[in-house]
């Protein structure tokens, strides 16, 4: 696929023409890609537990993450209601000497590793399934295809496709570097693995690991190696149930035409029913698969299921 990079709105047009899901699964659907992920699915993806050895694949949620303000995105605020000094004078209330803790958390719903919702992206004021944005999403929350519904189904193989290590420098991708199909297929050969219907595909390109290193600077935002445009019919074609990376924007940042914002996300989302995962922490998982060679497992990824959200939290937990 040649992109013009001076026609945003026509290679968005076709893309979302062309790998539309509208209607596939119903009028009523409220899942998109999930729907691929089958009690068969489930079942295999729940045998490939071998050694039972377990990895979170979540970034840690406090107040010394990646956000700077962006569309009043800030990191978690962690508040104590009741704490060990409470316990230890008695002024709790509580008799026969019990005491607790409790505390509160404030925080945007994708600040840290999370799921992107169906009803976070709109291409022209269209939502998933070809419903009006405006009556899927008002000030009460995602009516329609609020995060609740993933809480249960998204749960079954993962893949691991390693590009920061297959087509990198010491394991990382360079900031704006655009994944394509060819690097995708290299690390599925690389990695002796196949991608298909179902499948919950992780894609690590190592931004995370160079923040780490480096300090947050731009992570949450700024230039970012990532997918493609052009990965667009890759998506649609394997019938992946979902994608996630360990950036902040799952698609190469600067994007690949001249004036566009987050072109990928507004064709997968609101056209292809694409479930999308970003700021995933892939690095210790990466370091197991690449010493066992091993890149499929079990995944569990269900998001904390705030009524009505258009994004949630996730502790994504992958098993091998």
């Amino acid at each position: 696929m040649m992109l013009d990079r001076t026609d945003p709105e026509g290679a968005i047009a076709e893309a979302a023409a062309k790998y539309s899901n509208w209607g596939r699964w119903g009028e009523d659907d409220v899942l998109g890609t999930v729907n691929f992920i089958d009690e068969a699915k489930r079942r295999e993806g729940a045998a490939l537990v071998r050694r039972g050895v377990s990895f979170s694949l979540s970034q840690r949620f406090d107040m010394d993450g990646p956000q700077k303000g962006w569309r009043r995105r800030t990191n978690p605020v962690h508040t104590m209601l009741d704490t060990g000094v409470d316990a230890a004078l008695g002024n709790q209330g509580f008799p026969h000497g019990i005491g607790g803790a409790d505390d509160v958390v404030a925080m945007p719903l994708q600040c840290s590793t999370q799921w992107d919702g169906l009803g976070h992206i709109f291409d022209h004021g269209m939502a998933w399934n070809g419903r009006s944005a405006e009556k899927v999403v008002t000030s009460e929350g995602d009516l329609v295809t609020g995060i609740e519904h993933m809480a249960a189904p998204v749960a079954g193989r993962g893949v691991l496709l390693d590009v920061g290590r297959v087509a990198g420098e010491d394991g990382e991708l360079r900031d704006g570097f655009a994944i394509t199909e060819e690097h995708l297929q290299a690390a599925i050969d690389a990695h002796g693995v196949t991608v298909g219907r179902g499948d919950i595909v992780c894609v690590r390109t190592g931004h995370l690991t160079r923040a780490r290193r480096n300090g947050w600077g731009d992570y949450a935002g700024g230039p970012a190696p990532g997918l493609s445009f052009t990965t667009a019919g890759w998506l649609h074609r394997t019938e992946i149930a979902a994608v996630a990376t360990d950036t902040w924007g799952f698609e190469v940042r600067p994007n690949e035409f001249d004036d566009a914002f987050q072109p990928l996300h507004q064709v997968a989302i609101p056209n292809m029913g694409l479930l999308i995962g970003e700021l995933w922490d892939l690095d210790a998982l990466a370091v197991h698969c690449e010493a066992d060679g091993v890149h499929e497992f079990w995944l569990t990824a269900g998001p904390i299921p705030v009524t009505g959200a258009v994004g949630a939290p996730v502790n994504p937990i992958a098993v091998k």
